[in-house]
């Protein structure tokens, strides 16, 4: 099954003003004094003040039509033609191209210039695009320009209103303001040909001209003498100072390192893992350097070779000489300027450069500060060295000290006991027991012998009787001298306590004196050896040729920051006068 195609009409005519008149209809007669807008193609798209004032004319054009057809009484039913369709085509597709007011403005003018009757920017579009115009064209609106500044200033056209628009005439909707061509209007005056208004134009344009090109040429007069006074003749004296007047000066450079010695074998702390690097003597390379660029060194190095008799006399340029008697903050600011030095992180050495007036003095003044640098380091590890030494010393002493007082002990507890070795007096007493003992059980026996008889001799049973109660009794006493202190002297126990106890002590006191002591040695061994020490990499040498003054590379510098000093001054002169005009 298939739909036929159905087409909307338009712009039908119908047969009486009411007839057919529906709430779907979109378009509708409009009684004079109605309001409505009528479909323009853009729907509800809002423009400017200036489409807005052209949609108005527009209606009140199509009032105007719409009423002429109703007093003319032509209600027919018919649909237009297809001039007017395709017509009414084309002034939908330039109202959807989006033209800005000023765009339509120009527009009319043009086709006020060509004698095109418009009844609206858009339709004034439309007309110049049919003859072949485009109103948008450059050239064009330029010369709708001159056109009608030459016209106001004859008086042919009206005051212009806003934008340059013609001034609005009560004439209706849709008319043109009554407009006279200057070149279409005979004139009552009698012109000879150099009087014509043609030729003064001519004349009148090329006086401008020439106006023109004389200011600018005034101007850019002004601007070479500036540029001139401003950046040439400073930049040709900066270049007469370097080459004809600066004094030839010699650079000696050099580059040394500070190292630290290894460390021994046994050392095996985490800090012995960046021993022997730049990490480890980069604060020792940034001392040394501070050294080097501070008022002590130029002060030793005055005193020692005399940097300030280098810079003085009449053979140094004004720019860079002493004065005689020159103050050392005068010498101070100079030798910042002849001595550059610097310490590179990443290699970990001290590169530096000095400046001599000549090539001899440039050496004597490297070595020297190379030589203060070697005692800078010297004196920064002297005290280390002296700290560790004194250290080591007291111990040893305060060690030895108390062994003298743990022997001492000893002594006067040997002298108050009356005992040379409490281990020999043990076993001395030890010994008498044992053979006490063995008497006292020979003695047992013996008399278990005897008594053993049915009639034992009583004159020898007795005998042996005393002699066994004596042994126990003397076992008895020395087992009691040995554990229990007695009215006539101290037990073995005690003495012997006390004399382990001194005699430990003073074991203890020997092995810490020779600990002392090995520290000591080691403690002597490392003063002895240098921690820090300079190692010179590039050793100065007197250059043959001087180095500075760089003329060329000073003199295209000079010229560089005259001519941005330059370029930022009269930027904000500029500013700051466009301001004030606005």
């Amino acid at each position: 099954m298939t739909t036929k195609p159905k087409a909307k009409k338009f712009r039908v005519r119908r047969d009486s003003p009411l007839a057919g008149m529906g709430a779907s209809d979109r378009r509708v007669r409009l009684q004079p004094g109605d309001e409505e807008e009528v479909d323009d193609g853009f729907g509800d798209m809002k423009f400017g003040d200036a489409a807005k004032a052209e949609r108005a004319a527009e209606r009140g054009a199509a009032r105007g039509a719409q009423r002429r057809e109703l007093q003319a009484g032509d209600v027919s039913g018919d649909i237009a033609g297809p001039r007017e369709v395709a017509a009414e085509t084309e002034l939908d597709a330039i109202r959807r191209e989006g033209l800005t007011g000023r765009q339509l403005r120009m527009a009319r003018r043009m086709a006020q210039k060509n004698g095109i009757a418009a009844t609206s920017d858009f339709d004034a579009v439309r007309q110049l695009r049919a003859q072949g115009l485009d109103p948008f064209q450059r050239a064009n609106m330029l010369e709708l320009v001159v056109a009608d500044s030459q016209a106001e200033a004859d008086g042919a056209l009206p005051s212009s209103g806003r934008g340059g628009l013609p001034a609005r005439t009560d004439e209706g909707p849709g008319k043109l303001p009554k407009t006279i061509d200057p070149a279409k209007v005979p004139s009552t005056e009698v012109h000879t040909p150099e009087e014509r208004p043609e030729v003064a134009r001519a004349r009148d344009i090329m006086k401008i001209q020439r106006d023109i090109a004389r200011r600018r040429r005034r101007r850019f007069i002004l601007m070479m003498a500036r540029l001139a006074f401003f950046v040439a003749l400073p930049t040709f004296l900066a270049g007469f100072y370097f080459y004809r007047v600066a004094t030839p000066l010699y650079a000696t450079k050099s580059e040394f390192v500070i190292q630290k010695a290894e460390p021994g074998a046994a050392s095996t702390s985490m800090g012995s893992l960046f021993a022997g690097t730049q990490f480890a003597t980069s604060q020792d390379s940034i001392s040394v350097q501070s050294y080097l660029q501070s008022r002590d060194a130029m002060m030793r190095l005055d005193k020692d070779i005399g940097f300030k008799s280098a810079f003085e006399g009449d053979k140094i340029d004004p720019i860079l000489r002493l004065p005689d008697h020159a103050s050392n903050e005068a010498a101070y600011r100079l030798y910042q300027r002849m001595v550059k030095i610097g310490y590179d992180p990443t290699e970990g050495s001290i590169k530096m450069e000095v400046i001599a007036p000549t090539a001899k003095e440039s050496a004597e003044f490297s070595r020297a500060l190379i030589s203060y640098a070697e005692q800078q380091v010297d004196q920064m590890t002297q005290r280390l060295r002296e700290d560790q030494m004194t250290g080591a010393r007291d111990s040893y002493d305060d060690a030895e000290k108390k062994l003298s007082t743990a022997q001492a002990k000893v002594v006067d507890l040997q002298k108050k006991f009356k005992v040379l070795s409490s281990d020999v007096e043990v076993t001395l007493v030890t010994a008498q027991i044992q053979a006490l003992d063995q008497q006292l059980t020979q003695n047992k026996l013996n008399l278990q012998e005897m008594l053993a008889n049915p009639n034992p001799t009583q004159a020898r049973v007795d005998p042996l009787k005393r002699r066994i109660a004596n042994i126990e009794d003397q076992i008895k006493t020395l087992r009691a001298r040995m554990t229990e202190n007695t009215s006539s002297g101290t037990s073995l126990a005690t003495v012997q306590s006390d004399l382990l106890g001194a005699q430990a002590d003073v074991q203890t006191r020997q092995l810490m004196l020779s600990q002392a002591l090995q520290s000591l040695e080691t403690a002597r061994i490392e003063a002895n050896r240098q921690v820090r020490y300079l190692s010179l990499s590039v050793s100065p040498v007197a250059p043959d040729k001087p180095s500075y003054p760089r003329a060329f590379e000073n003199t295209l510098v000079a010229f560089l920051i005259f001519a941005g000093l330059y370029l930022m001054v009269s930027m904000t002169v500029s500013i700051l006068r466009e301001q004030v005009s606005a």
